[in-house]
Order: structure tokens, then C-alpha cells, then sequence
């Protein structure tokens, strides 16, 4: 007897990059680079309005073809294919929420990579956090887009109303503003706790998909954070280092699928294949076993198929 797991990359893949308020040049890396590790043979990317960095990233990270195309219909096109569009196996990225009712819509047919809602960060911070710092963080989440969601998890009152304050002085500089003030508006929000554990408890049941531990013993406390998509432990890893340059793809899970979600990797873009081996003595060692279990269920068949080969029946 003899098993083994054979790994393998998809053939082809599609990613849809964002077009919208900003262009993503970087989302193309976080994508295109863990699928080019994996060995896919083809990278194909759809996008609405390509910056010339986006095509430069997509040259640099090794697409091989681009399409200015984007919504709900870049998705179908890369699911079932068009006339110059070629059909996927699977599809990666952001997008706005037609793009991911689109990507529900057509996974069965094709793979994706996740349903991902608006982006969101959670901020645990105590007293020894800089405000101006932990107040940045959340800006930078909400610039993102209107519907993005920046919470403070803050110990103590204390350190609410300091980063608060702190977010309306910067607001008033942010280019982005206007977007980020809806989101920290409609969105946003401060919980006060007790304590840094309480912190992390609130932390697990939001699951959400970014986190960040702006507290003393943040190296401490890491692992005792089980539901998120990526953290950033202590007051210099923020945010911006994971969007852009620590190493780990930013496409992560949201909406509290972090609790059995995980963010994009080489491994999605493989798939793994079982091998079963068997020869004359293995099969006679566990056919009755094999039989027994098939009796249990009444497929007298499958038994049949064993006891067939082992001469105990036919």
C-alpha cells in the first residue's frame, strides 16, 4: 500500500485589481506575486482604470495579461470567458460589493479566493500608545473608502477621548478627508475597556481584519489573538508596512470570517491531489474491514468491489 499527496498549481488564474477612488498598484503584488510562487502557468488581470504604476507592478510581478475591464462583469468574463477574455480557475482580489456579489455568484463554476466585505481595523491601545500614532492608523484605514470601518479599542476613557481629538485635528489635513470623515462618521467607533485582556477578548469576537496592538506588552499579548487576518504588534508596525512592504499579502479575510478565514497565500493558487496505491496483501489485510464499513451504510456494492478482489465474494 502506498499513499501520497500530489501539490500542483492552478493553470490559470485571474485577479481583479480596484479601479475606483485609488489605484492599487500595490493589491496587484499581493496577488500577482503568491500566484507566481505557486507556479501558475497563466496570470491573467482585469482592472477598470489602470494607473502607470498598476501596469508597472503587473509587469514587474509576471502577468501575463492585462484587461481594462472591472465590476461585475470583469468577474463573469473571467468565470466563463469571452471571446478575448480567457476563462480562470480561479479568482483573487478586492472589490466593491458588486464585485464580491459577482464573485458569490459565480464560485462553483470557478474558484475565488474569499467574500470580502469593506476593510476594517481594529486598534487595542493603552496609556503608553502615542494618540497622534494610533489616530493615524485609523485614518488610514478610513481613507480607504467610505464604507471602511476603523474601531478603537481603547483602556481606558482616557485614551479615547485622546486619540479622538486626535483624529479630528488630522482629519482636517487629510487629502482623502471627505471619505475618511464619512467612514469614522458612519463607522467608526471607540469601545472603552477595562483592561488589556479585555481588549484582546473584544479583539476574538470581532474577528476582524486588520489588528493592531498599540498597548505595552503588545509582544506578549500576540498570540493570544485567535481571530484576525493580520497583526501588527507594537507602535512601529503599522499598518502601511503590512499594505506595502513586510512580505505577507494584504488580501485578507473580513467581516469576522477571520475566524476560519486566512489570508491569500501561495497555497490558494495550488491544489492537491490524493494517490492510492494498493497491491494484493493490503487489500487482503482490510477488505473485511473495508466490507464491514460498507455494510454499515447499505452499499452493498462498494463491499462487493473489495470482497470481489480478495475472493470472499462475488
Amino acid at each position: 500500500m502506498r499513499l501520497r499527496c500530489r501539490v500542483t498549481p492552478l493553470e490559470r488564474v485571474g485577479l481583479y485589481i480596484p479601479g475606483g477612488t485609488a489605484c492599487l498598484a500595490s493589491t496587484v503584488l499581493m496577488t500577482a506575486i503568491p500566484a507566481k510562487v505557486a507556479g501558475v502557468r497563466t496570470i491573467v488581470m482585469t482592472t477598470p482604470g489602470p494607473s502607470p504604476e498598476t501596469l508597472a507592478a503587473a509587469l514587474e510581478a509576471g502577468v501575463d495579461r492585462v484587461f481594462l475591464v472591472g465590476g461585475a462583469q470583469a468577474i463573469a468574463a473571467l468565470a466563463y470567458g469571452t471571446e478575448t477574455v480567457p476563462r480562470v480557475d480561479k479568482i483573487a482580489g478586492p472589490g466593491n460589493a458588486y464585485v464580491t456579489a459577482a464573485k458569490r455568484l459565480v464560485y462553483g463554476d470557478v474558484g475565488i479566493d474569499m467574500i470580502a466585505g469593506p476593510t476594517e481595523v481594529v486598534i487595542a491601545a493603552d496609556g503608553s500608545a502615542k494618540p497622534s500614532w494610533v489616530a493615524a492608523d485609523l485614518l488610514a484605514q478610513a481613507e480607504h473608502d467610505v464604507l471602511s470601518v476603523p474601531i478603537l479599542v481603547a483602556v481606558g476613557r482616557a485614551v479615547a477621548e485622546a486619540v479622538a481629538a486626535e483624529v479630528d485635528r488630522q482629519l482636517a489635513t487629510l487629502p482623502r478627508r471627505e471619505i475618511a470623515s464619512q467612514a469614522v462618521d458612519n463607522q467608526g467607533v471607540a469601545l472603552v475597556v477595562e483592561d488589556a485582556a479585555a481588549a484582546i477578548a473584544l479583539i476574538n469576537r470581532l474577528a476582524p481584519e486588520h489588528v493592531g496592538l498599540a498597548l505595552a506588552n503588545a509582544a506578549m499579548l500576540a498570540d493570544q489573538v485567535t481571530a484576525a487576518g493580520a497583526v501588527f504588534v507594537g507602535e512601529h508596525a503599522c499598518e502601511a508596512v503590512g499594505d506595502y512592504f513586510a512580505g505577507p499579502s494584504h488580501v485578507l479575510p473580513t467581516g469576522g470570517s477571520a475566524r476560519y478565514a486566512s489570508p491569500l497565500g501561495v497555497s490558494d493558487f495550488t491544489k492537491r491531489t490524493s494517490f492510492i496505491e494498493y497491491d494484493a496483501d493490503a487489500l487482503a489485510r482490510q477488505g473485511d474491514d473495508i466490507v464491514a464499513m460498507a455494510e454499515v451504510e447499505g452499499l452493498v456494492g462498494h463491499g462487493r468491489s473489495v470482497s470481489i478482489r480478495t475472493g470472499r465474494g462475488g
